[in-house]
This record gives C-alpha cells, structure tokens and sequence, in this order.
C-alpha cells in the first residue's frame, strides 16, 4: 500500500516578526561606515564615478546580507556628484506596504564630491 503524505505546514508570512523587521537605523549605520571608509580622501573624478557608484551599492548590498533582513528584496542606490557649492534634491517614489517596508540613506561630503546612498527594505511577500 503506497504511504499518504502529510502536506507540509505553509511558509506564507504577510508580515515579518519584529526581530526581522527592517531597521532603518542599524541600515544607516551600515550605510554610513561604508561611505565614510571608501570616500575619505577621495577626490571626484568623472572617470571612475561609475565604477565607485558600482562598488559602492554592491558593498552596502552585501553587507546588509549580513544583517539577515529574511524574506527581504533590498534595493541600493548610489548618486556621486561633483561638490562644487551648488545644492542638489534627490526623490525617490514607490508604492509599498508602510508596516512591512522601509529605507535608509546618508549622505557623505567632501571638499570635491558629494555622495547619497539609500537603501530601500521591501518585504516579499
């Protein structure tokens, strides 16, 4: 006689549980050494802004892996600029769920470049 399988307890979670919740702080934190450690002493050069934009959303990326945010999708995104005494607005817009989903940002600043980095938390659901 062939073996009946119990179905298996369902995964489905439509909210995190408070320990996994995205933290917006612990985010900037993150954010802030990793800007703070690659761009000192940096100078803008327009030649390697892509590559330095690349690697630093990759960093933030993989480093916030390391805060274990499951069932998490992150998003960072890493706006280089020349500092040159001009001011500057960023926006961003989305549609997300206000209880699950959140970001962090920084901004770093030199003598010759400015840089905002923001990470965005959306819960998959």
């Amino acid at each position: 006689m062939a073996e009946v399988e119990e179905p298996s307890e369902h995964t489905y979670m439509i909210r995190p549980n408070f320990q996994h919740k995205f933290r917006p702080i612990a985010v900037k934190d993150c954010i802030h050494e990793i800007l703070r450690n690659e761009l000192a002493g940096k100078e803008y050069d327009p030649e390697e802004v892509s590559e330095l934009t690349k690697q630093l959303s990759t960093e933030i990326k993989e480093k916030l892996k390391e805060l274990e945010y499951e069932r998490y999708k992150i998003v960072v995104q890493v706006i280089i600029g020349e500092q040159r005494g001009e001011g500057v607005k960023v926006a961003s817009r989305c549609f997300w769920d206000c209880d699950t989903d959140n970001y962090a940002q920084d901004v770093y600043m030199n003598d010759t470049l400015f840089c905002v980095a923001a990470a965005f938390g959306v819960y998959y659901y």
